[in-house]
C-alpha cells in the first residue's frame, strides 16, 4: 500500500506508470491528497511526447497558478505545448464542472434578500469572462432561487437580449420574480444607457406577465453594480432605493 508520505518523481519517459501512481494515490488518500499539477495530469491523461506530469507541471509554471489557467482563451489553450485539441476540451471541461458544481453550493436553499446573497454565485460564474454573458436567476414567492439560465453570450462589449428569451424561462419555472445580471468584459461595473433601457423594458414586460423583475446585476472585476440601487429607470419607482428586494416586493 502507498503510504500518505509517499512522493514521486516525473520524467519524460514515464508517461503511464506516473499516470498509474496519481490514480492510485487518488483512490488511497484521496483528491485533496494530490498536487494541482498532479490533477491536472489525470485530466490530460497519456498521448503526448511527455508525461501528463510534466505537461501539466509546465503549464502552471507558465500560467503561475491554476486560476490563470482556467480563464486561457480555448484556442490558445489547444496552442499549448503537448496539449492539443483533445486535452484542450478535457480542461476546459473540467473547469467547467468546477464552475458549475460551486454554483450548485451556493444556490442550494438561497434566499436572496438583496444583491448582495448574489454576488459569490455571480462573481463564480462571470469574473474573468472576455465575453458579455447575460443571465437570469429564477425565484419562487419567497424570493428563494429555484434556477438560473445564460439568455445570451455576445461580444466584448455588448450581448442582444430578447424580453421573449428571458421570460420564456421565468413562465416555464413557474418562477414569481426573476433577477438578471450580465458582465462587464471591461472591467467596470457602471451601467450604459442600453443597459437602462434594456431594465426598463424588462421591467414593463414583468409588470405585464405579473413576474417582477427585482434587479438588474452588473459584473465588473472587482465591483458589481444593482441598479436597484443605482436608480431604477421605471417612473414607478421613482428611480428610487430599495434597501432590500422584500421591501420591493
Amino acid at each position: 500500500m502507498l503510504e500518505a508520505t509517499t512522493s514521486f518523481r516525473f520524467d519524460a519517459k514515464s508517461g503511464d506508470r506516473s499516470q498509474i501512481e496519481i490514480r492510485s494515490r487518488l483512490m488511497q488518500l484521496g483528491p485533496k491528497a494530490l498536487s494541482e499539477g498532479e490533477l491536472i495530469a489525470l485530466v490530460l491523461s497519456d498521448g503526448g511526447s511527455q508525461s501528463a506530469a510534466v505537461t501539466a507541471e509546465e503549464l502552471l509554471a507558465r500560467h503561475h497558478d491554476l486560476g490563470s489557467l482556467s480563464k486561457l482563451n480555448p484556442v490558445l489553450l489547444c496552442q499549448e505545448p503537448e496539449v492539443g485539441y483533445v486535452r484542450a476540451t478535457r480542461m476546459i471541461a473540467a473547469f467547467e464542472l468546477g464552475i458549475r458544481c460551486n454554483g450548485i453550493k451556493c444556490r442550494q436553499a438561497l434566499t436572496v434578500h438583496g444583491p448582495e446573497d448574489l454576488t459569490s454565485l455571480l462573481y463564480s460564474e462571470m469574473h474573468g469572462l472576455d465575453r458579455e454573458h447575460f443571465v437570469a436567476l429564477y425565484m419562487d414567492t419567497r424570493h428563494r432561487l429555484t434556477g438560473h439560465q445564460t439568455i445570451s453570450v455576445g461580444c466584448l462589449n455588448a450581448s442582444i437580449v430578447h424580453p421573449r428569451e428571458v421570460f420564456r424561462g421565468a413562465v416555464t419555472r413557474g418562477a414569481a420574480a426573476l433577477i438578471v445580471a450580465h458582465n462587464h468584459p471591461s472591467g467596470c461595473s457602471q451601467p450604459s444607457r442600453e443597459d437602462l433601457n434594456l431594465t426598463a423594458r424588462l421591467s414593463e414586460c414583468g409588470r405585464l406577465l405579473g413576474i417582477e423583475l427585482l434587479d438588474h446585476m452588473i459584473i465588473g472585476d472587482t465591483e458589481f453594480t444593482s441598479l436597484r440601487q443605482y436608480g431604477w429607470p421605471d417612473d414607478s419607482t421613482d428611480g428610487g432605493y430599495l434597501p432590500n428586494y422584500d421591501e420591493g416586493s
